[in-house]
C-alpha cells in the first residue's frame, strides 16, 4: 500500500513529483523485486548525487507496478484538490491528472486506486470517465457538519 497526502500548507506535499517520490519509497520498502527497482535507479543516479528526471521516477514507478505479484496494490490519493492548479503547461495538478490516468491505463488487475477530492470541475472532469466506483460524500449530512469543525 501507498498512501499521499497533498497539503496546501507543505510546498513538499504538492507535486506530481512529491507524489511519485512518496510511493516509490513506499511500495519499495515492502518489496524486495520493487527495492530492487528503486536500488538500480539510485545507482543509475550516483548515489543520489544526480536527480532523476520527474518521467524517469514515473518510470521507475511503472517498473514497480508491474511486478509480478499475486497481492493487491493499494494506492491512495487524499485530497487531489490541494494540489496547486496554478500556471504552468501543465500545471502541477494536471501532471498528477495525468499520472492517474496512466496508471489507470496500467489496467493492472492487482492495483486499486483510492482518490480523494473536493468536487473541482477539472478533476471531476479527469476522474469520472477513469471511476469504476465513484463515492460522492460532499452532500452527507456528517461530511457537512465536520467541515465547520475542521476549522476551530
Amino acid at each position: 500500500m501507498g498512501y499521499f497526502y497533498f497539503d496546501f500548507r507543505d510546498t513538499k506535499k504538492q507535486h506530481c513529483r512529491d507524489l511519485v517520490h512518496s510511493l516509490l519509497t513506499q511500495l519499495s520498502a515492502h518489496s524486495d523485486p520493487r527495492f530492487d527497482i528503486l536500488s538500480r535507479l539510485y545507482e543509475a543516479y550516483d548515489e543520489g548525487k544526480k536527480q532523476p528526471s520527474e518521467s524517469v521516477l514515473v518510470q521507475c514507478l511503472e517498473e514497480m507496478l508491474m511486478v509480478p505479484d499475486e497481492r493487491p496494490i493499494y494506492l491512495i490519493i487524499d485530497a487531489l484538490d490541494e494540489c496547486p492548479n496554478t500556471s504552468g503547461m501543465p500545471s502541477p495538478r494536471e501532471q498528477v491528472l495525468d499520472l492517474l490516468k496512466a496508471l489507470v491505463e496500467f489496467s493492472l488487475p492487482n492495483l486499486h486506486l483510492c482518490v480523494t477530492s473536493r468536487p473541482e470541475i477539472d478533476i471531476r472532469n479527469a476522474l469520472e470517465p477513469l471511476a469504476l466506483n465513484p463515492v460522492c460524500l460532499h452532500d452527507q449530512s456528517g461530511q457537512k457538519g465536520d467541515i465547520p469543525r475542521a476549522g476551530n
